[in-house]
């Protein structure tokens, strides 16, 4: 019998598609990287909570960037898991995946104090994906995401399975 699957776990968010699209690629990359030694799942935030995260070996963290900030419905899932995090996840693996508009640190930065209120380890660069939608339509609109961001979006999460396999953290 084998050893217990390590867990890799995203926790998203998406308005109109882009952060969908990369975590669907994030995914891809994940599974493609592993022999079934890292369960590999994602949950959107509004259904995500602290116990999804207490169970997982590392997390991924992936947000719209909404009004230089992370979505309402990431916040919220902040709002319900943080205290029940608390003391309870220190050094815990996680990585961010960012769609924008234009620019996306504000909400990276948002992020990691969030997880350094955690005592999370990052693990990987964030992935930035800026769309470059400035009008109300253009914002509103569902996104295309460019290959090569879905590339980026693979190799981190080949780079997240390929870490836990191993044992790298």
């Amino acid at each position: 019998m084998g050893a217990t699957p390590r867990r890799l776990l995203v926790v998203w968010h998406s308005f109109t598609g882009a952060t969908e699209a990369m975590v669907g690629a994030l995914l891809e990359g994940a599974r493609a990287a592993t022999d079934d030694a890292v369960d590999v799942s994602a949950l959107r935030a509004a259904d995500a909570g602290a116990a999804d995260v207490l169970a997982a070996d590392a997390v991924v963290f992936a947000t719209p960037e909404t009004l230089a900030s992370m979505s309402g419905a990431m916040k919220d899932f902040f709002d319900r898991s943080y205290y029940p995090l608390l003391g309870r996840c220190e050094g815990k693996p996680y990585a961010l995946l960012v769609c924008a508009g234009s620019d996306g640190q504000p909400t990276i930065a948002q992020l990691r104090r969030v997880a350094l209120g955690l005592r999370l380890k990052e693990v990987a660069e964030p992935v930035l994906v800026c769309t470059q939608a400035q009008t109300a339509e253009a914002i509103l609109a569902a996104k295309q995401v460019p290959a090569s961001a879905l590339a980026r979006g693979r190799e981190l999460g080949a780079l997240l399975a390929a870490g836990l396999e191993l044992g790298v953290f």
